[in-house]
């Protein structure tokens, strides 16, 4: 994890102060491991009288602890040194997390009025109302929200989709443009992918492939201004996943609507996905080329940039701030580049809902852009999920960001 600068008037005394600090650690880990490490000594019996004064030398023979094997102390230090190997570069990243998520924010880092909102399936299968649509309306108005991905799927895994599954699709889009207008209403696509399990959609199916394209073309037909496309999980360096962009980056240019997608983080260690893959199956990350190369192809990318499995605000918030700047770098001026904020609570395996707050997301994510580039037009965030946010996570985000 790079360590990045706010002031670069007192860049050699920052760096100065990590390195320290990532010394200091070092010692003190080693310390705290040297001092909890057993020393094979012996159980005592309760009929025992207290412990020998350590003033008090013991008789020849009496009271020594053996001595160890070679066996013994060879592992006692192969496991020492495999915990430091451990717990060292964990230290150093959270420390390098946390210079990430400390420093002031730079002028023009809010709104540009290019943030999006994920709504659930109900507000195209007949569950919401004119009523609903007032209250979203009135929630979203003085924000700069201009996108809505509104769940119109899921593809079926031959890359087909029921048109029964977004019949509410024109009465959505007719109602949001009466209270709305200028706001425009993407359809929200996805499916599990066959990357991991037998199950799934297949992308290296090219009847698959051209399925999902004819999807995309009748939720157009339907009326949608956009179609975004969230495929899990999707391993990095996935070709089939662009042929099938290029496929629909024709369409959508053909038609005049969006193509947008939702993305999994980059890596924020060089070839973590690889390391990733290897040891659990799942890469969960893309090289950060990867990313540069689905951004290319698309108008808008959002980040998934939550479910990040840490444990507190100040390392989340930096984490998204380095997700923030690795995603500026190679994503061209012209797409629309969102940071994901999690509006929802759920705390389970990946996602510790104390930590990953939108108060830490929106400053993380105000901090990252404005180190790498404060100007950049074609830029905002993504707020997931409708269904599950609170009048908290719609207050840290107009507060934080609007």
């Amino acid at each position: 994890m790079r360590v990045r600068h706010w002031d670069a008037r007192n860049r050699t005394v920052r760096n100065r102060t990590v390195r320290d600090w990532t010394v200091r650690i070092r010692r003190a880990a080693a310390g705290l491991l040297i001092r909890i490490a057993p020393h094979d000594r012996p159980e005592r019996s309760p009929e025992r009288g207290p412990e020998r004064s350590p003033e008090r030398e013991p008789t020849r023979g009496q009271g020594r602890r053996p001595a160890r094997g070679p066996l013994r102390t060879w592992l006692g230090r192969t496991a020492l040194g495999a915990a430091v190997l451990v717990l060292v570069p964990v230290l150093t990243a959270g420390i390098a997390l946390r210079a990430d998520y400390a420093g002031d924010y730079r002028d023009g880092t809010r709104t540009r009025g290019r943030d999006a909102l994920w709504l659930g399936h109900a507000w195209v299968d007949g569950r919401k109302k004119d009523s609903d649509v007032d209250a979203l309306a009135a929630r979203l108005r003085g924000t700069g929200l201009r996108d809505l991905y509104v769940h119109a799927g899921p593809l079926e895994d031959d890359g087909t989709l029921p048109p029964a599954r977004y019949a509410g699709a024109k009465w959505l889009i007719g109602a949001v443009h009466r209270e709305l207008p200028g706001v425009r209403v993407q359809a929200w696509l996805g499916d599990q992918l066959a990357t991991e399990s037998p199950d799934g959609l297949d992308l290296t199916r090219a009847a698959s492939r051209s399925a999902v394209v004819g999807s995309a073309r009748a939720v157009i037909d339907a009326g949608f201004e956009g179609t975004h496309f969230d495929l899990e999980p999707l391993h990095s360096g996935d070709r089939d996943y662009l042929a099938l962009l290029d496929r629909l980056r024709a369409l959508t240019r053909d038609r005049g609507v969006l193509l947008s997608v939702a993305s999994h983080q980059i890596d924020p260690l060089p070839a973590l996905h690889t390391v990733a893959g290897a040891l659990s199956g799942h890469p969960k990350y893309w090289s950060q080329a990867y990313f540069g190369e689905v951004a290319r192809r698309v108008d808008q990318i959002a980040v998934m940039s939550y479910d990040t499995a840490l444990p507190l605000q100040s390392l989340y918030g930096g984490y998204v701030a380095e997700q923030t700047a690795l995603a500026i770098e190679v994503t061209p001026e012209s797409t629309d580049l969102l940071m994901g904020l999690p509006f929802y609570h759920e705390t389970k395996p990946g996602h510790l809902a104390s930590a990953e707050t939108v108060a830490a997301a929106v400053r993380g994510v105000r901090l990252g852009l404005g180190r790498k580039d404060r100007d950049r037009e074609h830029f905002g965030v993504a707020l997931y999920v409708d269904f599950a946010a609170t009048d908290a996570d719609w207050t840290a985000y107009r507060k934080g960001w609007s």
